[in-house]
């Protein structure tokens, strides 16, 4: 049986969860929180195999809860159930130790299907969760890139293939001061603060390509 403690705030919420959960045979529920800090206490206790945890409670919320799991470095696998779809959340979520994350929206056999694979060290997210990320991500990269002015673009492709400055000066045919102009609004602009960083920064993100 794979023992759960469901971390949800609402009543009706926790007791479908419960109801739906146990019919399959597969789960236990051996433990429901209202709040952060009776849920910490019960996964302290009890140390389930899953903690399904939404992001908004009291006493202290979802991503408290899951950074102070992760602090203890219990077993207990934290999944998030969540309304929340902003990106931004769901970063969060997973950079303070979620396993999983799906929508209450979701149908229930996509909750079991994350359940199993959280259980297989696996991460889940709800698909329509991993097309947001994608589309985020997506959007963060070209805004980054539209930031760039095409001189900008011009002459930090030179820096990635690894000219200096005044060798691109000279190939651009303007003054030195104002590579160096270029260099520190494009620093700036893409968040970095040394050559290193801004090299790695403009391949990752496909600003600049090596074959270029």
């Amino acid at each position: 049986m794979i023992r759960v403690v469901i971390a949800e705030d609402h009543h009706i919420v926790r007791e479908g969860l419960r109801v739906l959960l146990e019919r399959t045979g597969e789960i236990e529920i051996v433990g429901e929180a209202d709040d952060g800090e009776k849920a910490l206490r019960l996964i302290k206790r009890l140390r389930p195999d899953v903690a399904l945890i939404d992001i908004v409670m009291p006493a202290f919320n979802g991503n408290q809860l899951l950074v102070k799991l992760k602090e203890l470095n219990l077993p207990t696998i934290p999944i998030v159930l969540s309304m929340y779809s902003e990106p931004e959340v769901v970063r969060e979520a997973l950079k303070n130790g979620a396993r999983g994350y799906l929508l209450k929206s979701s149908v229930f056999q996509e909750l079991m299907i994350a359940i199993r694979a959280c259980l297989n060290n696996e991460t889940y997210l709800s698909p329509a969760i991993s097309q947001l990320l994608v589309e985020d991500y997506i959007t963060e990269k070209e805004s980054l890139s539209r930031s760039l002015t095409p001189r900008e673009s011009e002459l930090l492709q030179l820096i990635v293939k690894g000219y200096k400055n005044r060798e691109i000066a000279e190939r651009m045919m303007i003054a030195l001061k104002t590579v160096e102009n270029h260099r520190a609004n494009i620093m700036k602009k893409l968040n970095v603060t040394n050559t290193a960083e801004l090299i790695v920064t403009a391949v990752k993100e496909g600003i600049v390509k090596l074959d270029e």
